[in-house]
């Protein structure tokens, strides 16, 4: 792993600090601890502080002892990781097999006002420079939007600039505005769905090898009764409390009915070809099932 970009001398050691927002299903701020050995830049300690998986690695450079954090007692990661910098360096230094760099600091441990300075800024970091998805749904027609009790669902045919498909987005009212709690983006080149797009914003792409059809696979997610479960994992467990499922499945057909509409406007061949799009295949294939579950 490189040397983070944001770097604070501490004396016998200095401490890098970088917000990675680029790992998809997961985010947050990594600290790393560096102090020279035999003369070079070496990474000590790492601490990866992130939502769904943090972790921390004595000597990556050397033996890489990963521990992961127990999320039910360190509730907060980066806190966690700011009180065994300011405590217990010198012991986990020498963990991570650097007895002579140990012995350095605890002769010239990092002082009160740095250690000040350090927690400043990666708690400013770590707030500030959090990854999230706000969706404007400028796309979203009039009508588009199916109320559920205390959830909706609007339904969108996105265009980007190089990708396209259905948007399901699974909202609520929070403080006097719409608020986004899961999007499902069923797109042709790069399908993915989102846990919370304005917090944790958990990003999941579909293997379109074992889930060939995204947008089916969503339905049947809301059909299987696993909105609940869904909407208390992205952070909001007193809306999925409320969720009233018997309302979700009288509006699933509804929903269904429209999310496939959409995909069939939108995918209407050209008149030169005469070949049938995949949304008008789904649609015949649904007429199929629902003629066989009636035999």
């Amino acid at each position: 792993m490189e040397k983070a970009s944001t770097v604070i001398d501490a004396g016998a050691v200095s401490i890098a600090m970088d917000y990675r927002k680029e790992l998809m299903p997961d985010q947050g701020l990594m600290i790393q601890v560096y102090g020279k050995v035999e003369g070079e830049d070496t990474e000590i300690l790492r601490f990866d502080c992130f939502d769904q998986d943090p972790h921390y690695h004595y000597g990556p450079m050397n033996h890489n002892v990963r521990l992961h954090m127990d999320k039910t007692t360190v509730h907060n990661p980066v806190g966690w990781t700011l009180g065994q910098i300011r405590h217990k360096l010198p012991t986990m230094i020498r963990r991570a097999g650097y007895d002579q760099l140990a012995e350095k600091v605890e002769a010239n441990p990092i002082s009160n006002s740095k250690m000040d300075e350090i927690d400043s800024v990666a708690r400013d970091k770590s707030q500030n420079e959090r990854r999230f998805v706000h969706h404007q749904m400028e796309r979203l027609l009039e009508g588009d939007k199916i109320e559920c009790g205390n959830i909706r669902f609007g339904l969108e045919y996105r265009e980007l600039a190089n990708d396209r498909g259905l948007a399901i987005h699974v909202l609520t009212d929070a403080l006097g505005q719409e608020f986004e709690l899961l999007a499902f983006d069923c797109f042709e080149n790069g399908p993915h769905y989102h846990y919370g797009p304005r917090g944790q914003d958990v990003r999941i792409y579909w293997d379109t090898t074992t889930v060939p059809d995204t947008l089916r696979w969503t339905l049947d997610q809301f059909k299987a009764g696993n909105l609940r479960s869904m909407i208390e994992r992205a952070g909001y467990p007193t809306v999925a409390a409320a969720v009233d499922e018997n309302l979700i499945q009288e509006k699933m057909p509804q929903i269904e009915a429209r999310s496939l509409e959409l995909v069939a406007l939108n995918n209407k061949p050209s008149a030169s070809d005469g070949k049938k799009t995949k949304a008008q295949l789904i649609q015949e294939l649904e007429a199929l099932r629902e003629q066989v579950a009636a035999l």
